[in-house]
């Protein structure tokens, strides 16, 4: 059975972990070129102060710590739970280790006001999209109805907001 095989068989993109790797060696090397070396789209941080940039981006990365805490139990798991996981962070967003990743990325933009890794942020962002939509055809193909109400109860990225 080849590797693809197995994760289809997980319930994950086939090439979700090599792209994941190969999205953040690009947004790292590019971050990091534009805000410390070439400046090319760091034009914005001249007239933005620290302190501005640093209260956006340190709440973001903090939640995105959180968010991971509250996920670690399906990550570090030996074994992946039985059923629909909607515990933990899982109760609030379907895809809160995707999304930590993009917060992290998100407040890196937001420390720099580095354009360019904003777009690369907004590739990685459609490229986890796809992602998740692809796991979430092969959860509805597992679990069914239940992982259909999971959806329509939990966004994908941001927690809906239900009525009290």
């Amino acid at each position: 059975m080849s590797s693809e095989q197995i994760k289809e068989k997980k319930g994950e993109h086939p090439w979700g972990d090599t792209g994941q790797l190969i999205a953040l060696a690009i947004f790292v090397t590019v971050w990091l070129a534009d805000s410390f070396w070439l400046n090319w789209t760091t034009f914005l941080s001249e007239t933005i102060p620290n302190v501005i940039r640093l209260t956006i981006a340190i709440p973001l990365w903090i939640l995105s710590g959180v968010i991971i805490n509250y996920s670690h139990f399906v990550v570090d798991a030996d074994r992946r739970p039985a059923g629909v996981v909607s515990t933990g962070a899982f109760r609030y967003v379907r895809h809160p280790v995707y999304l930590s990743s993009l917060l992290v990325y998100l407040g890196l933009v937001a420390s720099s006001l580095s354009l360019v890794s904003l777009a690369i942020w907004l590739l990685i962002f459609l490229f986890y999209n796809r992602i998740a939509i692809y796991e979430e055809r092969i959860l509805i193909a597992k679990y069914g109805q239940v992982y259909i109400d999971y959806q329509r109860n939990t966004g994908r990225w941001f927690p809906k907001v239900t009525e009290i």
